[in-house]
């Protein structure tokens, strides 16, 4: 019989499932009882600001260390360093060998996950020329730029096809067109069956990648769900400019919408936008625009996590 999982899956359905993980260093707890349930074949993120516990998660799930309680089953295995060669771990701490070259780098973290060294090498020339550094395979690594060497050590990651990917903080120190282009490689690598679980500080990448996302403060997740399920938390916006100054119509707007130049801007009541339209019609309100708006991860962070978690996410966590 199958046992039941978090969210009503089977573990069949799971690539990662964790329950009530606890991690303590000395007098510090890290986590405090972390559940996640991670589906298969999907995009899953870990939100929350730095020292929130989203590494020790995960280096708990990849085994490198142990909880000091709760369970965890990575690729449904109780001990997830049995599953290590169907697994891509990109650690927080990157690490290349600067005089090793880009082929000879991706081919030996292949071998580490069991892959020959010359398939390794023939897998590392076919990476290399789909993203545009094959001109650059046998040269040291240290002559490469910051985002071509990190590209290198995705590409090690991924390089014997695992089933799931684990990325930490994969964004990190990336300018904008290397960003984009770790977006490309996540989606191909869903796209061709993997699942990726990855940690981020950076709002606006788990908001264009992730179907589901577990919001992490103070080494608790604060919301496990859909991007769609955070973001519903929050009742749409409305923006609203009228011609008319004052009139009947005004009674239709919240008292405790506020003003932005020349715009109200107000949470949509209860009754929807039919009632409100026919009141500002009916009341003279010469409407000049009228825009719905659907809050953003931004606004629903801050909503479930509070403004403390939200500050401790720097001006990067409001989207790159």
């Amino acid at each position: 019989m199958l046992r039941q999982a978090q969210h009503g899956r089977t573990d069949e359905a799971l690539a990662i499932e964790a329950i009530d993980l606890v991690k303590d260093f000395a007098e510090t707890r890290a986590v405090n009882g972390i559940s996640l349930a991670v589906p298969t074949g999907s995009i899953y993120g870990l939100l929350g600001p730095n020292g929130a516990g989203k590494t020790t998660t995960l280096r708990m799930l990849m085994g490198i260390i142990d909880p000091s309680s709760g369970t965890r089953r990575v690729l449904g295995r109780e001990n997830p360093l049995e599953a290590a060669p169907e697994i891509g771990y990109l650690p927080e701490e990157r690490g290349l060998y600067p005089a090793m070259s880009p082929r000879e780098g991706i081919a030996f973290l292949g071998a580490l996950r069991g892959l020959t060294l010359s398939e390794g090498r023939k897998r590392a020339d076919e990476l290399l020329a789909q993203h545009n550094l094959a001109d650059w395979a046998r040269k040291p690594i240290r002559t490469l730029s910051k985002g071509m060497a990190q590209t290198v050590q995705l590409l090690g990651t991924v390089v014997h096809k695992p089933r799931l990917i684990v990325l930490d903080e994969p964004f990190s120190g990336l300018d904008a067109i290397n960003q984009a282009r770790l977006e490309e490689m996540i989606r191909r690598e869903a796209d061709n069956g993997a699942t990726i679980i990855f940690s981020t500080h950076v709002i606006a990448h788990a908001e264009r990648l992730c179907e589901r996302i577990a919001i992490i403060a103070a080494g608790k997740v604060v919301f496990d769900g859909s991007v769609a399920e955070a973001r519903d938390r929050l009742r749409p916006i409305v923006r609203l400019r009228t011609r008319a100054a004052d009139g009947p119509w005004k009674a239709s707007i919240p008292a405790n919408a506020r003003r932005e130049g020349d715009e109200f801007v107000f949470e949509l009541p209860e009754g929807g936008p039919e009632p409100l339209l026919k009141a500002l019609i009916d009341g003279g309100a010469g409407i000049e625009t009228l825009a719905i708006e659907r809050p953003g991860l931004h606004d629903a962070f801050v909503a479930i996590a509070g403004n403390q978690a939200a500050a401790a996410m720097g001006t990067t966590g409001l989207g790159e």
